[in-house]
């Protein structure tokens, strides 16, 4: 694990096993405050109530088989191996009881209607489960993988019209990570346009209102033992969004020190531009929010005015990796919260999902390698490489109607001239891009950076998945904008 064994913070693994101590042996009012026995710069709470409340379940658990394991201040930085298995464990159960299923679920809604493609079920679930990113991250780098396992639930009930049970997943997603807020609009927009798609007057207004009350009722069981006043209300608050620290703390947000890359858009400028040292932060935090909304609008407008579940799950990868790219970041790993959309149209667009899902755990390389996971993050890309080959026979599907621009390719028809080449240069640069990362993964792993660019191979990492990121963005909102399906399956819903 990054930071094992490496006072005074000792990294990730260090954070989950401190919320646990915290949680097991304080007070509720006291989890989200700076006391004595809390010290909220030693990894503070700044994560939503469902996470103190699984902190608090395998704490409970942890006490039954180690009380050291999370003995109030004494167990600080406690490592050993039966502790590793037991949080690795704990790892695995949410996989088995929240992700897992909820991606074999998904699968099976689909609805392939003929049997080679119900044999193909099995197929997508493989590859949705290998992808390398999840992997490597929750076993390797070490978080739950709850938050978007809730937000795979939200997404599973709407596809069979649940849109109650809908929303409480992903009410529950939300209260677990805040940065779920990446997904927040395509699911609002999406409920919203069938609202309005059914009539505001009549059956609209009533679901619209059973929807209203479950998220108020959702978010009033999670956050009931913090309602006991409206300073724990506030402090809560304040440590999801500290935005209360300063425009300093911001800025950071905006655009990370370059200890950390992050395949963003103002990171990536920041090579060419110091946009810190021309424009203030108020400046840069407007500049930013305007951004985000601008990428975002296209994807929202068109999935309110015409709701189908097609569109909902575009949108999730369009919103998500507008955030990503936009708004301000902390961690490399977020990108993670626009892959486990991607992974939903795997089936929709099996080339250029794939290629996302490579280019997206190339991303977190730097951080990767700082964990000691080269040789994982090896096996598991070309492991999932090489299933997707096998299960979708990829590089056969690579024309404009497998890549769903074929209503876009119609509208250029007789302005642009090479598009009837346009699968051969597709193949051409998926292959240039793999070549491209295999190069830069070698080189980051072997060879020492000049003492003058220390950050030379991070940073390239970045950079040149930034621009993959960018070229995706653009490509998943044409899919969206000249998407006629959505029209006709729109019908269903009214």
């Amino acid at each position: 694990f990054l930071g094992a064994g490496k006072p005074p913070m000792y990294g990730d693994y260090e954070a989950q096993r401190h919320w646990q101590e915290v949680t097991y042996n304080l007070p509720i009012r006291q989890w989200y405050f700076n006391t004595t026995d809390n010290n909220l710069l030693y990894w503070g709470l700044d994560y939503p109530p469902l996470t103190a409340y699984h902190s608090l379940v395998c704490a409970y658990i942890a006490k039954l088989i180690n009380p050291d394991w999370i003995a109030l201040h004494t167990s600080r930085g406690y490592e050993s191996q039966p502790h590793k298995l037991f949080m690795r464990t704990t790892v695995m159960v949410a996989d088995l009881l929240v992700y897992i299923p909820a991606v074999i679920l998904y699968c099976f809604s689909l609805k392939e209607t003929s049997t080679k493609k119900k044999a193909s079920i099995w197929g997508v679930a493989l590859c949705i489960l290998l992808y390398p990113g999840l992997i490597l991250i929750d076993h390797g780098h070490f978080q739950y993988p709850l938050s978007l396992g809730l937000a795979l639930w939200g997404a599973l009930y709407l596809s069979y019209d649940w849109d109650l049970l809908g929303s409480a997943a992903f009410c529950l997603a939300l209260n677990y990570k805040q940065m779920e807020l990446y997904h927040s609009l395509p699911f609002f927009c999406y409920l919203l346009g069938k609202c309005f798609k059914k009539g505001l007057k009549g059956k609209g207004l009533v679901l619209l209102t059973k929807i209203a009350g479950t998220v108020v009722v959702s978010f009033a069981v999670c956050w009931l033992p913090f309602c006991t006043d409206v300073e724990q209300i506030m402090q809560v608050l304040r440590r999801l969004f500290p935005i209360d620290r300063g425009f300093v703390i911001i800025t950071n947000y905006l655009f990370p020190p370059f200890q950390d890359k992050v395949a963003n858009i103002w990171c990536s400028l920041s090579v060419l531009i110091k946009i810190k040292n021309i424009m203030s932060p108020e400046t840069q935090l407007k500049l930013s929010f305007a951004v985000t909304l601008l990428s975002l609008l296209p994807a929202c407008v068109k999935l309110t005015a015409q709701p189908s579940l097609r569109g909902f799950k575009f949108a999730l990868v369009s919103c998500a990796l507008s955030f990503f790219l936009f708004s301000f970041q902390v961690h490399e790993k977020s990108i993670l919260l626009v892959s486990v959309p991607v992974c939903l149209i795997i089936n929709e667009i099996p080339f250029m999902a794939t290629w996302f899902l490579l280019v997206s755990t190339f991303s977190m390389l730097p951080l990767l390698l700082k964990d000691g996971l080269l040789l994982a993050y090896t096996v598991t890309m070309l492991a999932f490489l090489s299933v997707c080959t096998t299960s979708f026979s990829i590089l056969e599907k690579t024309s404009a109607e497998d890549l769903q621009l074929k209503q876009f390719s119609l509208s250029l028809k007789g302005y642009v001239s090479w598009f009837k080449s346009f699968p051969k240069i597709v193949r051409m640069l998926f292959f240039l891009s793999l070549t491209l990362m295999a190069v830069l993964s070698v080189m980051s792993a072997t060879v020492h950076p000049p003492q003058r660019f220390p950050d030379l191979f991070p940073l390239a990492v970045s950079v040149v998945s930034c621009l993959h990121f960018i070229l995706f963005l653009v490509y998943f909102n044409v899919v969206i904008l000249w998407d006629s399906k959505n029209s006709r399956s729109q019908k269903k819903i009214s």
